[in-house]
């Protein structure tokens, strides 16, 4: 096709946000391999007017985070436009859309099978997708009758979501507040990972222990802001790059005249990134729940049961057994759990080298750890970090939008 004569599609999606960025290569990846676009985009906010530009272009669709500032100006281009913020309902733009009621459900289950029966949602009031995950998450505490507490920040309608953001920084010691009143073990759910970050700041300011007294999840599963956290955030990952790839698939059949039977299209998240945050097994004995946090925080140390029988004040005996009543397994075995988690962790985002990693996670030749990896995981460490890379390189290989 004609440079000139290919159409010419405006991208209205912040990449400040990695929820953005994902959508954008979910656009650019069908651009390159379906159709031949030419993409036009600035760098913008998720709240950034429209630019200039577009009304002075040829622009035959958008793929747009459409809000009420912006639906009118964009509606006078008299081209096909698809929302893929959904904040809201305009008549004739067709919206595509994470679906909210299985991020929820990921979230729950994820902490459920944590042993967690307290419940506790942080959102963003007036925020519809924090709304949405609400009364999503709400449902399932209802149905499995648990305990259920909620704080959200106060706003007004109409408010950015950028300020509704930046107001939940101010409100650092009422938040704090609130976490420190919450029965424990409680499994908290945050609408996404900015409040996240917010939340363990304030738990950090109320001196509550995460994750053993509070278990935290958010949503979208950004690197960036989920490793700046302490302990680093447990999310769900959407899967965005499907909503801007389908999002880029409707608009291409709206270029051919082609109108969508449904109004609005929901795109199912992918899975829970597990970080520190959740990573505990939450058990009402509070003696036990000490013990469990020293394992955690010295396994990789060397430790074994003899340190962990000193540490508590129960005997032995009594340290076995209200062990495998509270999480059905061992010091021991608990001990292992630990060791390997940091095992496969190093693995999977570190070149180091089997003796390396020994030497890191508490034992004292690779040959040991090699040979309780084995025997616990069905395959050796070399076999867990070449599927691990394996995946890696596929990801890159599909999904690179600079891969030409």
């Amino acid at each position: 096709m004609n440079q000139t004569n290919r159409p010419r599609i405006a991208l209205l999606v912040e990449a400040s946000r990695a929820y953005g960025r994902e959508l954008l290569r979910g656009v650019a990846l069908f651009s390159r391999t379906r159709v031949e676009w030419s993409l036009l985009h600035q760098e913008m906010t998720l709240d950034s007017a429209i630019p200039d530009w577009i009304f002075n272009s040829r622009i035959d669709g958008v793929i747009a985070r459409v809000d009420w500032h912006t639906i009118e100006p964009l509606r006078q281009l008299r081209v096909p436009i698809i929302d893929v913020r959904c904040n809201r309902k305009f008549t004739g733009v067709p919206q595509v859309e994470t679906d909210n009621k299985r991020v929820a459900k990921m979230a729950f289950t994820h902490l459920w099978e944590r042993g967690f029966r307290r419940f506790a949602f942080c959102g963003f009031r007036f925020a519809t997708y924090s709304d949405a995950r609400l009364a999503a998450f709400q449902q399932l505490v209802d149905a499995a009758d648990c305990p259920f507490e909620v704080y959200q920040s106060p706003g007004v309608p109409g408010t950015t979501l950028t300020q509704l953001e930046e107001a939940g920084v101010l409100e650092l010691e009422s938040l704090a507040h609130w976490l420190s009143k919450l029965e424990r073990p409680t499994g908290l759910f945050v609408c996404n990972d900015i409040r996240g970050q917010q939340v363990l700041n304030a738990c950090r300011l109320a001196n509550i222990a995460v994750p053993d007294d509070l278990g935290v999840i958010g949503v979208d599963d950004d690197d960036a802001i989920c490793l700046l956290c302490d302990p680093p955030l447990s999310s769900v990952r959407p899967n965005a790059e499907r909503v801007g790839y389908r999002a880029a698939e409707i608009l291409q059949q709206m270029l051919t005249g082609w109108r969508p039977e449904n109004e609005i299209e929901y795109v199912a998240p992918v899975t829970v990134s597990e970080r520190l945050s959740t990573k505990v097994v939450a058990v009402d004995d509070v003696e036990i729940a000490r013990v469990c946090r020293y394992i955690r925080q010295n396994a990789c140390q060397g430790i074994n049961v003899g340190d962990v029988a000193q540490f508590t004040s129960l005997s032995r005996r009594q340290l076995e057994r209200r062990f495998r009543e509270a999480l059905g397994r061992t010091p021991h075995q608990q001990i292992t759990l630990t060791q390997l988690d940091r095992v496969k962790q190093l693995l999977r985002e570190t070149d180091m080298t089997l003796e390396q990693i020994a030497f890191k996670t508490g034992y004292s030749h690779k040959e040991s750890l090699g040979s309780v990896f084995k025997r616990e995981l069905g395959h050796s460490p070399g076999e867990y970090r070449s599927q691990h890379q394996n995946e890696r390189d596929t990801l890159v290989t599909t999904n690179d939008p600079n891969d030409q």
